[in-house]
Order: C-alpha cells, then structure tokens, then sequence
C-alpha cells in the first residue's frame, strides 16, 4: 500500500462552496476512485490550506491515476473544485496539488 499526502490552497471566498460540494459528492467520481484502487481518502482544512490523504492499494498508480484523469464525471467534478483552489507554484509539472514527502509513519 502506498500513503499519498497532497497540499492545496483553497481560495477564501470558496470555503463554503468548496465544503458543500464535498458534503455530498458525486457517486460516479467515488466510483471511480474506487476502482482506481484508493482507499481511506480524506481531505482536510485549516483555513485556507487543504491536505489530502489517500491510500493506493494497487499495483500501477500512474496508469489508475491517468484512469481517474481520463474518467468524464471526474473531469466535471474537477471544472467545479479547480476553480475553487489555488495550486502551488512548486508542484510537479502536469500536477495540481503538492506531493508532500512522508516524514513519519507508525501503525
């Protein structure tokens, strides 16, 4: 299994849409994940900065991740919340959110 850790920024007249978007998100882009083998994923918000977490449980992350990318629904879901966040300047070319190196992991 594979912990994934992820940084964004939320645009601060967003916080409430971005919230009631993810109170009650679509089935389809859930499915999704789903079948691109992440589990456990979270997101969570201190103030304006968002973090993610997921967990990949497969066997070839970039392939499930460009099958998330390739998945219609998703790509609608990502028009609403890309709008809504603030990528930053030092992320992976191609990426929208931070990859955050782990530092610490116990069980």
């Amino acid at each position: 299994m594979r912990r994934v850790g992820q940084a964004i920024r939320l645009r601060p007249e967003a916080i409430e849409a971005y919230e009631r978007l993810h109170a009650d998100p679509w089935p389809g882009v859930l499915r999704t994940l789903r079948d691109a083998n992440v589990r456990n994923y979270s997101i969570f918000r201190h103030g304006t900065q968002l973090f993610a977490y997921f967990e990949y449980v497969g066997d070839d992350f970039a392939a499930d991740m460009a099958k998330i990318a390739a998945d219609p629904v998703t790509q609608q879901w990502w028009q609403l919340t890309d709008a809504l966040q603030e990528p930053y300047p030092e992320r992976a070319e191609g990426a929208w959110w931070l990859d955050l190196p782990e530092v610490f992991h116990t069980d």
